[in-house]
């Protein structure tokens, strides 16, 4: 039996055994609450402490802007409704079109609450319309920004740093989910880019489902989102998740030391499963080739359904998906595909493919060898191929 090929990164990543390993002793072993005033406890928060210093490293910033959460959905969360709450009433949302739904649910929902809500599209090739984004700028009054650094469907990265700028100069609030960018991008640098707020997740790094942080830049105000005691500087209250926020600083010391390496090697495994893809008849790689993280292909086979492609890769061995894990089960077409455009004939055949650091060139071969044949099968039954 073939060994399960495993192209669903963006979606979750495998644990590196060197988190395992980590994260274990904290289970059995060092089980003290961080927060605790007794030696014990107090044991635990230096761990607590020195991952934060990690995880503050990876992007650049220090240490004390670093607040853990238990996802990206939270840290997104916390950052729209923190932000806006403390805001005021009369402050302008601005997102875009192909946003996350931790993103796009939250600004919504403050748009049912009454908030004036902006969403920005975005061009055939899935980049930002920066002259709709400098638009929305130019609302009056108090104004924040949820924008994604690159796209979980699609891999296209939006330029941070210009739409950073533009909102620091207008007066804008910036908050970035980076969740499918932090140690993929060496541009992810709070040195350099003036974000406020950077959500980050940890099963997206090869650390366990369940921890994330938010980088809120000094200085930053929001209202607390979680309630309780005192963790996190009063920002997140609960009690402290140490074994996983010990396997999210691991990780992010692992991505900072392999990153160089791993990235180049990624790029090309995608770029030789894109070549390969390409041969069958109508596939159209949907977003800009040359705007894009290095692992992330998204491409569309015309006249058949993508959710058909799945379930034949699937019964191959093979993991694939045809957009974000958290809407799967849905029968609509992408929101991000469709706010690119599509054509109606591919909206309904794409298919995402996601490397990681796991992932060889034996992967890239399965792959090419079964794809072409499911495509030809399913377009043979299909009544609009002619």
């Amino acid at each position: 039996m073939n060994p399960v090929v495993y192209l669903d990164n963006n979606a979750t990543t495998k644990v590196a055994p060197e988190v395992v390993e980590a994260m274990l002793p904290f289970f059995t072993e060092r089980y003290g609450n961080a927060s605790s005033m007794h030696a014990f406890g107090g044991a635990i928060h230096a761990d607590l402490e020195r991952a934060r210093e990690k995880v503050a490293a990876l992007i650049h910033a220090a240490p004390s802007e670093i607040v853990f959460t238990s996802c990206g959905s939270e840290s997104d969360n916390m950052a729209i409704f923190g932000a806006v709450e403390r805001l005021g009433r009369d402050t302008t949302i601005i997102t875009t079109r192909v946003e996350h739904p931790a993103v796009l649910q939250p600004c919504r929902e403050l748009r049912d609450r009454g908030y004036r809500v902006i969403e920005v599209g975005v061009m055939a090739d899935g980049t930002l319309d920066i002259d709709a984004y400098s638009a929305a700028l130019a609302t009056p009054g108090p104004k924040f920004v949820s924008m994604m650094w690159a796209n979980n469907e699609t891999g296209v990265v939006f330029p941070i740093q210009v739409a950073a700028e533009k909102a620091l100069a207008a007066g804008a609030v910036f908050h970035t989910d980076a969740v499918q960018a932090v140690g993929k991008l060496a541009e992810v640098d709070m040195s350099r880019v003036p974000v406020n707020m950077l959500s980050l997740s940890g099963h997206k790094l090869h650390a366990p489902k369940g921890v994330g942080a938010l980088y809120i830049r000094r200085g930053t105000r929001l209202k607390p989102f979680l309630r309780g005691g005192h963790q996190e500087r009063g920002l997140r209250a609960g009690t402290e998740n140490v074994p996983y926020i010990v396997g999210l600083g691991k990780a992010a010391e692992l991505a900072m030391d392999e990153m160089r390496d791993d990235i180049p090697r990624i790029a090309a495994m995608r770029d030789r499963l894109e070549a390969g893809l390409l041969k069958c008849p109508d596939a159209i790689v949907n977003g800009s080739r040359r705007m894009r993280l290095p692992n992330t292909l998204n491409i569309s086979f015309e006249y058949i359904e993508g959710e058909a492609i799945l379930y034949h890769l699937s019964d191959a061995g093979i993991c694939a998906s045809s957009g974000s894990a958290c809407t799967s089960g849905s029968l609509e077409p992408s929101h991000v595909i469709r706010a690119m455009g599509v054509p109606f004939t591919a909206v309904h055949g794409s298919i995402r493919f996601s490397f990681s650091k796991y992932n060889t060139e034996s992967d890239v071969v399965r792959v090419l060898a079964v794809v072409p044949g499911v495509v030809d099968k399913l377009r043979k039954l299909s009544p609009f191929v002619k």
